[in-house]
């Protein structure tokens, strides 16, 4: 097939997707159905601009090091059934509750989706041990148990296609949009990191003996001030929609509280800064929502955090404070600074990344992260370009 926004015409060679024995996976909800994850080629050469392909580089280039990144994630989505005019709408129309997190009957009423899930998760050896109602109406998370990045990325797919399956099966919608409504808390993808040795599997970012009290080694601490370096950068991978920026850096939503982050900081057990730390030996990165490509996600991330490893960076002390509490005069004598506001300026922060440059790849059509902010950029200017509701609203008798 061709891929046009790479330049690839029907004078070039077929792209063929090879799938990765080791992926097979038998669909619980489709038992006649089995799924296997594909690698491009070209001419029998991968294509250096597939995701799968380029997360897959990175660990190679890690693992030359002795490492191996492990991942989990936090998937928060929403259940929603779609009215005749569009609008939108919890998928039960009773769970209205102001705090739904809190309320044990939104639970309840959605305990078939949850168990079924859990189950088919189950049956798939991905060990799910926790589910719940989330912040907003209509919001749920699953999680399941870390593993390399490759493995939890190709789960991550296969999770986000069971979702949507189910729901449809209702009659309903699941989706991972980062901010399905202006004010109601957003669906995230909370990654928890850690790098362990390739050989002996034996963990590397614990230490009992921390002087900063976050259980943290030294080689974390490293990888925790490579992120943070790159964040500007790394947002647009993680954060790859326009509606993403709604999510992230907004104010509180009608629960009180807003659980995405706004500044690049880390911390302890604190959930207002980009990267926290609720135990020794994992971090966790809040930035990243579940419209992200879970291979370029990786990528990024351990890309960003081998660089500061590299470097013996310094993330400097921690943060104790709630950022959201504090003034933007104080924040910035603090030398802490904000996630870009849109995804132009993110697109505009990865192409100036030459750590990132290098990590993505090249191709014969150019460096990847070329082709991504191209491909973004065009996607924000259709959007931004359309004169919503909101501005007739706001301007129609105004001017």
């Amino acid at each position: 097939f061709a891929a046009g926004p790479l330049s690839q015409t029907p004078a070039d060679p077929d792209i063929l997707a090879i799938p990765d024995p080791a992926s097979y996976t038998r669909l619980p909800w489709q038992p006649n159905v089995a799924a296997m994850q594909c690698d491009a080629t070209v001419e029998g050469e991968l294509w250096p601009y597939a995701p799968r392909v380029i997360l897959q580089r990175a660990m190679e280039r890690a693992a030359e090091q002795n490492l191996v990144l492990k991942a989990g994630a936090e998937v928060e989505y929403s259940l929603l059934h779609r009215n005749e005019d569009g609008s939108l709408r919890p998928a039960d129309e009773r769970d209205t509750s102001a705090l739904p997190c809190y309320d044990a009957r939104g639970l309840t009423t959605a305990l078939d989706h949850l168990t079924t899930v859990s189950r088919h998760m189950d049956a798939m050896g991905w060990g799910n041990y926790a589910n719940d109602h989330e912040d907003a109406n209509g919001q749920f998370e699953q999680n399941f148990q870390y593993a390399d990045a490759l493995t939890t990325s190709d789960r991550l797919i296969l999770l986000r296609l069971m979702l949507h399956t189910l729901a449809r099966r209702q009659g309903l919608y699941a989706t991972v949009m980062p901010k399905p409504f202006a004010d109601k808390t957003g669906n995230g993808l909370h990654t928890h990191l850690s790098l362990w040795t390739a050989d002996t599997d034996e963990p590397l970012f614990h230490d009992d003996d921390d002087p900063r009290g976050l259980g943290l080694s030294r080689l974390a601490y490293r990888f925790v001030a490579g992120i943070l370096d790159h964040a500007q950068g790394l947002t647009a991978i993680v954060c790859p929609t326009v509606n993403s920026f709604k999510r992230i850096g907004v104010g509180p939503p009608d629960s009180g509280a807003t659980w995405a982050p706004a500044y690049v900081a880390y911390g302890g057990n604190n959930r207002t800064q980009m990267i926290r730390v609720p135990e020794g030996g994992r971090i966790e990165v809040r930035v990243p929502d579940g419209s992200a490509n879970p291979y370029l996600a990786f990528t990024a991330l351990l890309g960003a955090g081998l660089d500061g490893v590299a470097r013996e960076a310094d993330p400097g002390e921690p943060n104790g404070d709630n950022l959201f509490a504090l003034g933007l005069d104080e924040i910035a004598a603090r030398g802490i600074t904000a996630l870009p506001p849109t995804l132009l300026h993110a697109c505009d922060e990865l192409v100036a990344d030459d750590v990132l440059r290098a990590e993505f790849g090249t191709g014969r059509d150019g460096d990847y992260v070329d082709y991504f902010a191209a491909v973004k950029r065009a996607e924000f200017r259709a959007i931004t370009d359309q004169v919503t509701a909101a501005e007739v609203d706001a301007y129609l008798t105004l001017v």
